[in-house]
């Protein structure tokens, strides 16, 4: 292999590696949004207005934790991502950007929010918590999937 073609292979590696690390991220991000988008009604509309928003936030907390904990997991090796520490903090990092889009989307059209109402959430409780989800959501796919072995190709 001429030194050309070992720089081609090493870009088109580089380049599905980028493709299969976005994957993961949108798959990530996919499967823990579902996750919300079942549990926060439900969190609203029942357990709101019978413990307040912050236990209500408190007990949606570890649900949302185990989801996390399972598409962490399977993200990254459903996309065939790499299980380097790069990879895995990328796939958290673009994860947790798609779900700030979609959340500030569902504050601005569905509950009529503006951006200062939304950033002001994270000055109350029930904001630390949900603060926290993030971390735990960004950091997640590092944590667990690195130690998750790979599938390997059929030969």
């Amino acid at each position: 292999m001429t030194g050309a073609d070992s720089a081609v292979a090493s870009a088109q590696a580089s380049h599905g590696s980028r493709r299969s690390v976005l994957a993961a991220a949108a798959l990530y991000f996919a499967m823990v949004f579902a996750a919300g988008l079942i549990l926060g009604p439900a969190r609203v509309l029942w357990l709101e207005p019978w413990l307040g928003r912050t236990l209500a936030v408190l007990c949606e907390t570890p649900l949302l934790l185990c989801v996390m904990g399972v598409a962490a997991r399977l993200a990254p090796s459903w996309a065939g991502a790499a299980r380097d520490g790069i990879s895995l903090i990328a796939i958290g990092l673009l994860a947790l950007g798609f779900q700030q889009i979609a959340d500030l989307s569902v504050g601005f059209g569905l509950r009529g929010m503006t951006l200062s109402e939304q950033l002001a959430l994270f000055s109350t409780p029930p904001g630390w918590v949900y603060g926290f989800d993030l971390v735990a959501f960004a950091l997640a796919p590092l944590i667990l999937a690195r130690h998750v072995k790979a599938p390997q190709p059929e030969v």
